[in-house]
Formats: structure tokens, sequence, C-alpha cells
């Protein structure tokens, strides 16, 4: 066992602190260019978009879902514990300015995502009446033969054991840790609830994974944001040295509070990007399979609204916890994580605090179970056909409780690698994309 955990650091950290930084930001700054900064020319429309398909009652159809509802399930995915946590981390290794570097990454992932969405709709299918679509599809569809059968076959099982196993584990122990630090409540008990109401709305399938997420995803979020927005507006003379300190901590983080001891700005760059990257999951191949079941008039249009999930996600969620961590001063504690998060909430609302987190972290995980379910469901579709789902479901919903009373480091490190493993085939045939994704742009005038 202790072999197998050196063997998962070693390519953690290949893949995570090297390979991927590289990968990601790379398709970014490509994609960027290669779409002539769409993220910036069709942002007012996507936050015109975003508002006007607004409903907590999308509807059903057989034609896929509504364009709000597949963003806030792509959301639901996209805003989870690393939205508290992710952010958390990256200030504790790599110093405010790794916010900074957090933001540019998720700039450039806007674009990548743009293409995700745009080859998740062009290539979508409708099996069973249902629509669904994603990586495996757009590999395929671009690799002919056995070389594109292999690949989408590696990303399926890379996702169904990141996010529909593993990574579903990690969620519902961050929830009953949450929930056993602010009220006490044994963890199995935590788990077991979450697993039963994940389990019903599982069985609903994606019409009822949609008709949960447009609901629960606007009312999270605004509690997320309300919520630090009190602590922000309370401690407002630190809201200005927080900002000071994301800039000058980008580029000379020892002229920040003194000097973060060890902390260089390749740090910076490398704990920004990576948690940036990892929290709103612009390249990684999971969102697309929410996109895909959009309704709209063409693939560029859920492109559009697809980026404003990362705009979310990145510069509004991502950033509140940065912000209140850094204005409330806690930074330089000895903590890290959601510890380090949930200390700075209890500055702001003292005992309250640590129920504000458990509350936002219940929506965050909860949400997040619900979406990796899906990603997860459509790829053992493609492996093993319609029998296995149930199969699928039930192992989920046992891997929802198990997780939630344990916790293995070797579980949460083998989630991370096959996070990063997953990107790989994505990657790859996202980026062998790029000549449709142009073409179907110019075709719709968003290029």
């Amino acid at each position: 066992m202790e072999f197998i955990a050196k063997i998962v650091d070693l390519v953690n950290t290949f893949l995570w602190d090297y390979a991927l930084l590289v990968l990601l930001l790379g398709a970014g700054i490509i994609f960027t260019f290669r779409l002539k900064f769409i993220q910036v020319r069709k942002f007012g429309e996507g936050m015109r978009s975003l508002f006007g398909n607004f409903s907590l009652h999308g509807g059903k159809s057989e034609e896929g879902l509504s364009s709000f509802q597949a963003l806030t399930t792509a959301i639901a995915a996209q805003v989870g514990t690393g939205n508290i946590a992710g952010a958390a981390t990256a200030i504790a290794s790599g110093g405010p300015g790794s916010i900074f570097w957090m933001w540019v990454s998720a700039f450039f992932g806007m674009a990548t995502i743009y293409a995700e969405a745009v080859m998740a709709q062009h290539t979508r299918k409708v099996e069973n009446g249902t629509v669904i679509g994603g990586p495996v599809y757009y590999i395929k569809y671009i690799f002919k033969g056995s070389f594109g059968k292999f690949l989408a076959g590696f990303f399926s099982v890379a996702i169904i054991l990141a996010l529909g196993f593993m990574g579903n584990m990690v969620q519902s122990n961050s929830i009953g840790v949450a929930f056993n630090n602010a009220f006490h409540v044994p963890t199995i008990a935590v788990g077991i609830f979450v697993a039963i109401v994940a389990a019903i709305i599982f069985i609903g399938g994606i019409n009822r994974i949609a008709s949960f997420t447009e609901k629960i995803v606007p009312i999270m979020a605004l509690l997320y944001v309300l919520g630090s927005l009190i602590i922000l507006v309370t401690h407002l003379p630190g809201v200005g040295t927080a900002f000071k300190d994301i800039f000058v901590g980008a580029f000379s983080p020892q002229s920040v509070a003194g000097g973060m001891l060890g902390v260089t700005v390749q740090k910076a760059m490398r704990f920004g990007v990576a948690r940036g990257l990892f929290s709103n999951e612009a390249g990684m191949g999971s969102t697309p399979h929410a996109h895909a079941t959009a309704k709209v008039s063409n693939p560029c249009e859920q492109g559009i609204i697809a980026m404003m999930g990362v705009f979310i996600d990145t510069f509004i969620i991502l950033t509140m916890t940065a912000l209140v961590i850094l204005s409330t001063g806690v930074l330089g504690n000895g903590q890290t994580g959601a510890e380090l998060a949930q200390s700075a909430f209890n500055v702001g609302f003292g005992d309250f605090g640590n129920i504000f987190i458990a509350i936002c972290m219940l929506f965050f995980a909860f949400t997040t179970i619900i979406g990796w379910y899906y990603f997860g469901e459509v790829n053992v579709r493609h492996l093993f056909g319609n029998k296995a789902v149930k199969v699928y479901a039930v192992i989920v919903v046992i891997f929802v409780i198990i997780g939630s009373t344990l916790k293995v480091d070797l579980v949460w490190n083998m989630a991370d690698m096959f996070n990063g493993l997953m990107v790989l085939p994505n990657l790859i045939a996202l980026l062998a994309c790029m000549k449709v994704v142009t073409s179907i742009s110019k075709e719709h005038k968003a290029l």
C-alpha cells in the first residue's frame, strides 16, 4: 500500500505541478487567440443569456434541457468544496498573489470551456429518447478507429473513478466533517441522509437532476455571496489591503505582509493556476456532459453561456472566499484548506461562522455529488450500456456513505490523480478539434 501511495504522489506531482499547468493554461491561451478573445467579445451576450434564460422551472423536453438548466448542472459540479478549501489552500501555500494567477487561469479557461461546450453540442446524440454528449463523443468524432476508441475508453474509466466514485467520497466527507464540527452530528448519520436524498435525485435521471440544480444553484450562490459581502462590508479597510496584497503578491510575494517565508512568484503561479483550474474544471472534460444536453439554436449559444460558469465559479465565488480570508487577517495562523476559511468566517460571524460554512459546504458539496454522478453516468452508459446505470448508482450511494465517515489520504490523492488523467484525452481531442470549433463559430457569427 505504501508503494502505491508513493506512485500516486509521484504521478500527482508530475501532473498538477507541471504537465497540466502547461497543458491547461496553454490550451486556454491557444483557444483565446484562435477565437479572437471570445471571452471578452461575447461576455455581455453571455450575461444577457444567463439572466434572460433564468428560470426555476425549465420543464422537460426530449430535445434536451433548457440552456439555464444545462448551465446550473455544470455549475453544480464546478462550485464545490474547492471554492472554499481550494482558495484557502492556494493562499496558504502560494500567498495572496496566487489569487491573481487564479484569475489569469480562469480568463483563459473561459475560451477552453467555450470550445468544450461547442464540441459537446456538435457531437451530441439522442439515445432512448434522451439527449447525451460529452468528451467521449467528440473524441471518437475527431479520432476514427481504434485510437479514438482507446482514448474515449480511457477518459470514461478515469472520470467514473475520479468523479463518480472517489470524488463523491471526498465531497460527502466534507459535508460530514463540517456538520460534525458545527452541530456535533455523527458523520455516519450525515452520510446516510445525504446518500438517501442523492439516491432519490439519481433515480429521476437527468430531468430530475436539472430540476434540482436550477433551483438550488442560484440559492447557494446567493447565500454564499451575501454572507461574504456582510463580512467584507464590516472589514472594509481590509478589503483594500487584500486587493493590494493580491496584485503585489503576484509579482513580489516577499513584499506582502512582511514577506511569506518560502513563497516565490513561481509558487504563487503554481498554486493559483492549479487550484483555479481544478475549481472551475475548464478543460477537464466534466462540464461538456451538461452543456451537451442544452436545447439551443446553435452550439455557439451554449458555448457562450458555458463561459459564464467559469466566471461565476472563479471570479465571484472563489474570489469571495479569498477576500474574506485576506480581509479578516487570519492568514498565517498555521491553518490551511477549509479550516482557514472557517477561521475567517468565525472572525466575521463569531460562533455562527461554523454553522454558515457547514450550510454552504452542504450546498456546495451536495450539488457537486449530483453533477459528478451524472457525468459518470453518461460514461457508464458509453462503456457498459443502460443496464449498468442502476449498479453504478448503487455503488455511488455506498461510496457517499463510506466517504462521510472515512478520510483516507490515498483515496483523496487517487481522486486527484484520475482527475488529472482524464484531462489528457480530453485536451488532445479538443486541440485536434480546433478547426471544427473555429468553423462552427464563423458559421454562427461568433467569430
